[in-house]
């Protein structure tokens, strides 16, 4: 686990906030690494990934998964991501070297490296099929697109903020985020005093470089609020994927196709896509893989 990312599950006011509160520098900086991206597909990358982690440690069981599926026609094309309830994460983004000249405030143009489109939120919680839920882009910056999720899909009032700060080399100076949702039973008043707070706040990426912890960004935000540490959650990105994996990819392909690809004689190399991994198949292992699907 990366020591220095983590995720705070919170309650406050008796159960009527629900709120996640995360930092994970290493973590994005170890996406990036996978897939060498350019600094605008780095921070529209991690902020996918970093909500996709608050969003997965709300889940109940050990197993489950939230997938993150962005499909658009901004140069990015597309970004998928999934997390687990353990707080793993992998991601890889369709085109990894975008780039495009900064936004009217001199920042990473992230919006307009996603542009429009769908996102699709695919949680796998162990039932026969998957729930699936579907909401246009809003604006591409990714936290909008998620608050208007719940809003739309799971008619849950939210706010999330995300955020990816660049060092001059590229590598990846600070990354997280939060996310503070409304359960039923919180007043208008809550909700006035929180869109105040949230409307005069830093972003959260200058908070964390100013030395601001996820502790001390929910103090910021629900210190009257009676807010409660329920759990403290370790991130990383890992991707388990194996060559025992990858073997059942290319049985899966079809025997007519594993044949081609025997007559061609020559190696075949498979790369991981959400980890970028490398894995080499002689021909004659290839000769056994075709043998095991003609036995299923």
């Amino acid at each position: 686990m990366f020591e220095n990312d983590y995720i705070l599950r919170v309650t406050a006011l008796e159960g009527l906030i629900r709120a996640f509160f995360i930092t994970d520098r290493d973590t994005v900086e170890s996406l990036r690494k996978a897939h060498n991206t350019s600094p605008v597909v780095t921070a529209a990358l991690g902020r996918l990934a970093t909500g996709a982690l608050m969003m997965g440690a709300d889940m109940k069981s050990e197993g489950d998964t939230v997938t993150l599926k962005i499909e658009s026609d901004g140069p990015i094309r597309g970004m998928t991501v999934v997390a687990d309830q353990k707080g793993n994460v992998k991601g890889y983004p369709i085109e990894p070297l975008v780039i495009i000249p900064a936004n009217g405030k001199g920042k990473l143009d992230v919006g307009g490296a996603v542009g429009k489109g769908m996102l699709s939120v695919i949680k796998d919680i162990g039932l026969k099929e998957p729930y699936t839920g579907q909401t246009p882009l809003i604006s591409g910056e990714i936290a909008e697109d998620l608050t208007y999720y719940f809003a739309a899909s799971e008619q849950i009032p939210s706010s999330v903020a995300l955020g990816v700060l660049m060092n001059k080399e590229n590598t990846v100076r600070q990354a997280g985020g939060f996310m503070i949702q409304l359960m039923p039973g919180a007043s208008e008043e809550v909700l006035s005093r929180l869109e105040e707070r949230l409307a005069s706040m830093k972003s959260v990426t200058a908070c964390l470089d100013e030395g601001m912890g996820p502790e001390d960004i929910m103090e910021l935000l629900l210190f009257d609020m009676q807010p409660e540490i329920n759990d403290r959650l370790p991130v990383r990105f890992h991707c388990g994927c194996s060559r025992e994996k990858m073997e059942s990819a290319i049985i899966s392909i079809g025997r007519q196709d594993l044949k081609s690809l025997i007559d061609e004689g020559e190696p075949v190399e498979a790369v991981c896509h959400f980890c970028g991994t490398k894995y080499r198949f002689e021909v004659e292992e290839l000769r056994k893989l075709w043998l095991k699907a003609q036995e299923r």
